[in-house]
């Protein structure tokens, strides 16, 4: 399986440091207290960055990007400027990331990773493609949710084809879980869009499941139950996404693609 942002879901590296996530698989999903590790849905590797790759992180790094860490989050004062925030979780090399950026100006984004030599590429971009509107959290995206996002504070959340974690003993690792689902829901404003794509068809099925049990959500595409026609036009965010080489390696390899989008019910 590969994808558009692919390093950042198959072989990602856990943040050092008190709260890195653990990467055993053998605790139980609670939450986010750490008395109880959670289950992440990443698996650790090892990479350095090349020389030009680290000349451009200690550039800009500093900047642009940040650990994850328990302290809210002030896109403003980041940014710069107060605009409509969309999270990106598992960002990876950053090709989508990048061209969605560019494409919606307006919009600041925050793309989310653990795999550093990953997150280097996109760095890299954002530098010679003088992109202003992306911010960059390294680290586990679940973490940045429960401790560094407001409530009701995101027009938009997307998780582009996050790892199935094929084997049934490995489930549990799935990001998109009920409990993760219901805390993506409430981060987003009333209105705000999650928007999730999986070339895995198992997964596809898992994730249908939940985001149908997730009762803050309405469907907005056909997959979900809604009618795209009908939501797209006043949708906050665009329901496009870009095609990378590498998922147009797939199609061709006969993979399905599945798009789930769903929207925050306003009150």
């Amino acid at each position: 399986m590969d994808a558009v942002n692919d390093a950042a879901n198959h072989t990602a590296e856990p943040v050092p440091g008190p709260r890195s996530a653990d990467t055993t698989g053998d605790a139980d999903h609670h939450g986010g207290n750490r008395l109880y590790p959670r289950v992440t849905s990443f698996r650790a590797r090892r990479s350095a960055l090349t020389p030009t790759q680290q000349r451009s992180w200690d550039k800009m790094w500093p900047s642009i990007g940040r650990d994850v860490a328990d302290e809210p989050l002030d896109a403003d004062a980041w940014f710069g400027r107060t605009a409509p925030l969309i999270i990106e979780i598992g960002c990876g090399t950053g090709t989508a990331t990048a061209a969605m950026a560019q494409a919606e100006p307006d919009f600041n984004l925050v793309g989310i990773e653990v795999y550093t030599p990953g997150l280097a590429q996109l760095v890299q971009r954002i530098e010679r493609e003088n992109i202003e509107n992306i911010r960059l959290l390294r680290g586990d995206a679940v973490d940045v949710l429960e401790n560094m996002v407001a409530p009701e504070s995101l027009t938009g959340v997307r998780v582009f084809f996050p790892d199935p974690w094929p084997k049934a003993r490995h489930h549990k690792r799935r990001l998109l879980q009920p409990a993760t689902m219901t805390l993506i829901a409430s981060r987003l404003r009333p209105g705000g869009v999650l928007h999730v794509a999986t070339d895995h068809a198992d997964y596809a099925e898992h994730i249908a499941e939940v985001g149908a049990g997730e009762s803050q959500f309405i469907g907005l595409n056909e997959v979900t139950g809604g009618n795209s026609d009908e939501y797209r036009e006043n949708a906050p965010i665009g329901f496009e996404r870009p095609i990378t080489k590498f998922e147009n390696k797939g199609l061709r390899a006969g993979s399905a693609i599945t798009e789930f989008i769903w929207g925050k019910i306003e009150s």
